[in-house]
């Protein structure tokens, strides 16, 4: 027994000096790129299963959209990245511009990209925005179109689970800042992905991978979303500002943590 406790206390002290000899190093370039990533929901229409109600004609609702656009411009961005397919980037920089010209401008359908992103530029004199996004149908309901499934209840708790929370949170009666402080909180994030993509892992027949395939593509869609930002030219004098669908922002936090080229900024150092 003396002899097994002088092993347990050996091998003890031998982990506590390794791990006090692992020294951090800095993962970042000395030149990185600040990034504001922005979560939101989409003001206007939307494809997505789920739809925030939100009024977008409502003149309130876009005062209060400008309010916040004044505070996210203090970080003073150069670049202005949206959730538009690169191909619309003549278009969606000759509608900016027009905005730029005539803030006063009425939109038809107005949006996040109308009513925040260019008034966030407008306001910090950004010159450049640009599209990134990349589009990728998957069957996010594939949990009711197997069976039999080998896990029947871990997808079905998690959705009981969330709408529970979802139910006592009471979102719709919260302001628009609030919604954006909620959307953007690091859990709120975390369920993003999880409800998009990761608990699709665990929706299988015996043998089959079937809800993993499906939460592929929409890693995969991230990815290749995060490639386009990755082939648009900066420098280390760029602030980029990103505004997208929050799902898409919690996979950009994750790649941009331990990217080397990006240093993120606090949403919630403008976001007050």
């Amino acid at each position: 027994m003396l002899k097994l406790t002088f092993s347990c206390v050996l091998c003890l002290f031998i982990y506590l000096n390794a791990s006090s000899q692992i020294q951090k190093f800095d993962d970042k370039f000395d030149d990185a790129i600040a990034v504001l990533n922005f979560g939101t929901f989409h003001f206007g229409y939307t494809p997505d299963a789920t739809k925030v109600e939100f009024d977008e004609h409502n003149k309130k609702n876009q005062s209060d959209a400008r309010a916040i656009a004044k505070l996210i411009a203090a970080f003073n961005p150069t670049v202005i990245i949206v959730e538009r397919v690169p191909e619309l980037n003549e278009q969606l920089m000759t509608d900016y511009m027009a905005y730029i010209a005539n803030p006063e401008m009425e939109f038809k359908n107005p949006n996040e990209i109308q009513l925040l992103a260019y008034e966030v530029g407008r306001l910090s004199k950004a010159r450049r925005i640009y599209g990134i996004d990349f589009h990728e149908g998957y069957n996010y309901n594939v949990y009711n179109s197997i069976k039999p499934l080998v896990d029947s209840l871990t997808y079905l708790k998690y959705s009981r689970l969330i709408a529970n929370h979802i139910r006592k949170s009471r979102e719709d009666t919260l302001s628009l800042k609030e919604r954006l402080k909620l959307t953007n909180h690091p859990q709120v994030l975390d369920y993003l992905i999880n409800v998009n993509a990761d608990m699709l892992t665990y929706v299988s027949t015996k043998g089959n991978a079937e809800g993993a395939n499906e939460a592929a593509k929409f890693y995969h869609r991230n990815l290749v979303m995060y490639s386009n930002l990755n082939q648009i030219p900066l420098t280390k004098n760029d602030r980029v500002f990103i505004l997208m669908g929050a799902a898409h922002t919690a996979f950009f936090r994750d790649l941009m943590k331990r990217s080397p080229k990006y240093r993120l900024v606090d949403v919630f150092h403008y976001l007050k």
